[in-house]
């Protein structure tokens, strides 16, 4: 039986659940028809421009939603609170460890070149905002780079090993690992900085 729908932004998580299962090459139309259980009338009405289109609007949503949960809190909140935010958003999003990213894994695929610019701001911004709220919290500059990419990089590395391994615990144990790291180096910026506000 097929299901009724109305609007773009209730199909579009639809089918990024399809490409997380199976891939945007191994996503065919009919796997796509099967598993959202929309008609193919119904998905071309919503994306004229095929399983390309399905693709751009999908890395949209996703970046959205990491741009109002993620990056802008990063950029403008308390820098240690935005943090914190960031990890149990991130932990949320991921559904601790159960389902992978979906840009990382078109950075991965064939899908790669052609959506290259959307996937690489994906990951730009989301080191830079980190960097920014660390270097806020009186982080080192070139301390703030390291730490924001080693966050990213182990955020998505756990993605990948708890989903080839089955197991889900790799990824919250990562995530403490990189919050507690973090958060060290918070408190010794914090540290410092008391020390150097004594007169």
């Amino acid at each position: 039986m097929t299901r009724t729908v109305f609007e773009k932004s209730d199909v579009v998580p639809l089918v990024a659940e399809v490409f997380r299962e199976l891939g945007f090459e191994g996503a065919s139309m009919n796997s796509i028809t099967e598993r959202t259980r929309l008609s193919k009338g119904s998905l071309y009405h919503f994306f004229p421009g095929g399983k390309d289109e399905m693709a751009a609007e999908i890395l949209a949503h996703v970046h959205d939603w990491f741009v109002a949960k993620v990056f802008e809190p990063l950029e403008r909140d308390e820098p240690r609170r935005a943090i914190k935010s960031m990890w149990q958003a991130v932990d949320d999003y991921f559904r601790s460890g159960r389902r992978i990213c979906l840009i990382g894994a078109f950075a991965l695929d064939e899908t790669r070149d052609r959506f290259a610019r959307p996937i690489r701001a994906y990951f730009k911004r989301w080191i830079e905002s980190l960097e920014d709220a660390l270097r806020r919290g009186g982080v080192a500059p070139a301390t703030a780079r390291t730490l924001a990419e080693e966050a990213v990089i182990g955020i998505q590395g756990a993605l990948t090993l708890a989903r080839a391994l089955n197991d889900k615990a790799i990824f919250g144990r990562t995530l403490r690992q990189l919050e507690e790291r973090v958060e060290r180096s918070l408190a010794v910026a914090q540290r410092s900085a008391n020390q150097a506000a004594v007169p």
